[in-house]
């Protein structure tokens, strides 16, 4: 995945750990207040994680799976935003499906990884050369701190060009 300036620099803000709280403050303040993180973004994977406290949970003694759809999501949708970052015409972006499956019972720190952002740059690239919207869709995986898997989630995402 080749990234121009603006990807790059969005990335390097993404990771870095107080930019993106001040950014998660403004913009996703349930992300804050859930503890949702960004454990790393390269051109490889985006990880990102959530541990089980007390307003992440459920009466089962889990995290809630609002809490944990909003952890997968994050996995894909920050290469969502990376992959619309700096294009020109400028491209918006959507989820228009979600799928999930929950395998296991989450207790402790659950971390998603979505592996498939170079799906998402493909699917811009090919929105501004057609200028139609490209659906695209990308799971992610989660496992708790064992490496059992948690739950699979597919989120498709739909952009278009402005």
């Amino acid at each position: 995945m080749v990234l121009n300036k603006e990807q790059r620099l969005l990335s390097t803000r993404i990771n870095n750990k107080l930019l993106f709280k001040l950014f998660s403050i403004t913009k996703l303040p349930l992300a804050f207040l859930t503890g949702l993180k960004v454990l790393k973004l390269n051109e490889d994977e985006c990880v990102t994680s959530v541990r089980l406290k007390y307003l992440n949970k459920n009466p089962f003694r889990s995290t809630y799976f609002a809490v944990l759809s909003m952890a997968a999501e994050l996995s894909t949708g920050t290469y969502a935003l990376l992959a619309a970052a700096g294009q020109s015409p400028s491209v918006a972006l959507i989820i228009t499906s979600m799928k999930a499956d929950f395998i296991k019972k989450a207790t402790g720190r659950t971390t998603f990884t979505c592996t498939e952002g170079s799906k998402l740059l493909a699917a811009v690239e090919k929105t501004i050369k057609s200028k139609d919207a490209q659906p695209q869709t990308v799971s992610t995986i989660g496992r708790d701190e064992s490496g059992e898997v948690i739950a699979v989630f597919e989120f498709t995402w739909s952009f278009k060009q402005r």
